[in-house]
C-alpha cells in the first residue's frame, strides 16, 4: 500500500485556497507541472465523475467520494482515458484503480493549510517517481495563485 503526504500553508482564506484548486482556469495553472493544458471536467458533486485530461484526451477517471466545500475534497480514482475512451479493466489501471488524492483544507488564522493525501494499491515506482517530482512544483504555483 503506497501512502504519501504533501503540505503547504498558504496565506490566503480556505474559500480562496479551495476556488484556486478547483476552478477552472486556476486548474490548469497549477496542474501544469503534471501535465501541461490539463483540465478536469466534472460538476465538483459529490458522487459525479471527474475526468481528468490533457490535450490529447487522455488521463484518469475518478469519482468525488467526499465533498465537504471549502474543506475536503475526496477522489476515489477509477480508470484511465486513452485517446478520449474510457478503460477500468486493463493491467494498468489495476494498478492505482481504488486508490485515493484527498484534499483537507485547515483554516490557521488569515492562512490555510493545505495537507493532500495520496494513497494506492499497486502503484509503481516509475509514476510515484513522476508524482514525488511534480506535487511540490504544483503546490508552489497553487500558493503563488492563491495569494494573488
Amino acid at each position: 500500500m503506497m501512502k504519501e503526504q504533501f503540505k503547504i500553508t498558504i496565506n490566503a482564506s480556505r474559500k480562496k485556497v479551495w476556488e484556486t484548486l478547483w476552478g477552472d482556469e486556476t486548474y490548469t495553472q497549477w496542474t501544469a507541472p503534471f501535465c501541461e493544458g490539463s483540465k478536469a471536467i466534472t460538476d465538483w458533486q459529490e458522487g459525479s465523475k471527474v475526468l481528468f485530461t490533457d490535450r490529447e484526451d487522455r488521463g484518469m477517471i475518478a469519482v468525488i467520494a467526499r465533498c465537504i466545500p471549502y474543506e475536503y475534497m475526496s477522489f476515489k480514482m477509477l480508470g484511465e482515458l486513452i485517446d478520449g475512451v474510457e478503460d477500468y479493466t486493463s493491467d494498468n489501471v489495476k494498478k492505482f484503480a481504488g486508490g485515493f488524492e484527498n484534499y483537507t483544507l485547515t483554516q490557521d488564522g488569515d492562512k490555510t493549510l493545505l495537507v493532500i493525501d495520496l494513497s494506492g494499491t499497486n502503484m509503481d515506482k516509475g509514476i510515484m517517481d513522476y508524482l514525488l517530482a511534480a506535487w511540490p512544483k504544483s503546490l508552489d504555483i497553487l500558493k503563488s495563485i492563491s495569494e494573488e
